[in-house]
């Protein structure tokens, strides 16, 4: 694949210009969280430095501009999803929020006891405990589908669970602990033709392919801004304006209210329905120019060459001795988790940081997926935007190299 202008693209990222004990930084854990160009740490910067405010409370200049620039990152993040009005979405504190935000909303107003929610093997544990707790509250049943040994959805068994009983599907759009795309827009439909209603877990996706809530048809779809190249806690909450508008408010405070007294309040519109108390101003902020960044390269830019980095470490991993890669399904994004036979994924790590490679080791937040595969936890190393084949020819050499230091 022909290389795009990478130099120019690694120096907009101030932390990729960094030494690690001596080595130049090799960044390999895009998926725990993306590092940040030059143009989200200014914005941030600026906001604080220049024109602070806050937003919605006040008719001076500071504060109708923060609101303005507030209101603006939302309606690049409805251009972003294309979703259908900016007051589909709705600002959290990230991906967990969220999806808890759904788990507790929905569950308060859909769910009664005896229905079913249905999630995945494969999910991040943010995506397992919120419902596993409105399950608990409501006396519903949580169901799971298995996946098969490359870490791929078994939608046979996934077709045999739906039934009339079945509320919700949650299910992660991209695994973070796999790489595994999951087709979500046949997954949704399936849900729907039983009457359920399906939330896609966006974090690991929406940095990496272009999304289209519409075009998916999903009824929810959430991320994180700190893996899109944001700031962390901000996070974004996707759902279709009439399913909102049917659900109750998750938290009360100051913005999400339009009349209080001590006989009774009612609520906002949507969306400040859904979002109590001073937001995350600079970092809506921050969210809204890492999109800006984004866009600019172009996703479908992006998504070609990552997939080429995919391609390019697998090949050379599945040529080292020992080295097993943990899922291996047909459609991956760039994450590659791997153990090496006698070796713990701890010890791999700790030696690889002392050669200047950040990856990430343990059960990465997904303990069931490790399960499944009947180990303790892996190696992963996941690529993005800013990572090049020199890098990943490094991290072999060194990877060899603590191999051998192991054995």
């Amino acid at each position: 694949m022909e290389e795009y202008n990478f130099s120019a693209i690694r120096s907009d990222f101030p932390m990729l210009q960094k030494k690690m004990h001596g080595n130049p930084l090799i960044y390999f854990d895009s998926a725990a969280t993306a590092q940040k160009p030059k143009s989200v740490i200014e914005a941030i910067t600026n906001f604080y430095q220049d024109h602070y405010g806050t937003v919605h409370r006040a008719i001076y200049q500071l504060s109708l501009q923060s609101t303005q620039e507030f209101q603006i990152t939302r309606e690049k993040i409805q251009r972003f999803l294309n979703a259908s009005s900016f007051d589909e979405i709705i600002f959290t504190r990230g991906t967990t929020e969220s999806i808890n935000l759904v788990a507790y909303s929905f569950g308060k107003a859909f769910l009664n006891k005896g229905d079913e929610i249905i999630i995945s093997e494969m999910e991040h544990h943010s995506n397992i405990v919120p419902w596993q707790m409105i399950c608990e509250d409501k006396g519903c049943h949580l169901k799971v589908i298995p996946m098969n040994d490359k870490g791929e959805l078994l939608l046979d068994e996934y077709k045999k669970m739906l039934s009339s009983k079945t509320k919700l599907v949650s299910i992660a759009h991209v695994s973070n602990s796999l790489g595994t795309i999951n087709p979500i827009k046949e997954m949704a439909s399936m849900a729907h033709e039983v009457g359920a209603y399906f939330l896609a877990d966006g974090a690991q996706a929406v940095s990496h392919l272009p999304v289209d809530v519409q075009e998916l048809d999903v009824d929810f779809y959430v991320f994180s801004g700190h893996k899109l190249f944001g700031p962390t806690g901000i996070g974004v909450l996707y759902g279709k304006r009439d399913l909102l508008n049917k659900m109750p408010p998750y938290q009360g405070g100051g913005d999400m209210i339009e009349k209080v007294t001590f006989k009774e309040t009612t609520y906002n519109t949507l969306p400040l329905k859904f979002e109590a108390g001073t937001p995350m101003i600079a970092e809506v902020i921050g969210l809204g120019k890492a999109i800006d960044y984004l866009q600019s390269v172009g996703l479908n830019k992006i998504k070609a060459w990552t997939h080429f980095l995919l391609e390019e470490l697998t090949n050379k991993l599945i040529e080292i001795k020992g080295l097993k890669i943990i899922g291996q399904a047909d459609q991956k994004s760039s994450i590659v988790s791997f153990t090496v036979e006698g070796i713990h994924h701890l010890d791999l790590g700790t030696l690889l940081d002392l050669r200047g490679i950040a990856i990430r080791t343990g059960h990465h937040c997904a303990q069931p997926t490790m399960q499944k595969f009947n180990i303790p936890g892996t190696a992963r190393a996941s690529l993005s935007i800013y990572n090049t084949p020199q890098e990943i020819n490094q991290f072999v050499i060194y990877l060899k190299e603590v191999i051998n230091l192991l054995r």
